[in-house]
């Protein structure tokens, strides 16, 4: 299974491929506020992978259009939401409010 590692706790945890990283965040014992994706509110679920970003499932039209409406998003940029877990290790660095 692959491994998360969460900056800037320096937590580690595993994580089976097609979760998503919001789960394997929440399965480490981060607390996070709640997902309001779906009240069009993205700024909860943003983070950067500053690793293993290709093994992540492809960002969908959707999720693209999303972090198109936050301030600050960049190339590293995905939502924790929907971003799903594939073979191989990552490093996600939250952002803001997710940081703790």
């Amino acid at each position: 299974m692959p491994i998360v590692t969460i900056k800037p706790q320096d937590k580690t945890q595993e994580g089976a491929e097609g979760t998503t990283l919001r789960e394997v965040i929440i399965a480490a014992g981060i607390p996070l506020n709640e997902c309001t994706c779906a009240k069009g509110y993205f700024d909860n679920c943003h983070a950067f992978i500053t690793e293993g970003k290709k093994s992540l499932g492809k960002a969908t039209r959707e999720e693209n259009e999303r972090l198109d409406q936050i301030v600050g998003v960049g190339s590293k940029s995905r939502l924790i939401c929907e971003a799903k877990l594939g073979p191989e290790n990552v490093t996600v660095e939250l952002l803001g409010a997710l940081s703790g």
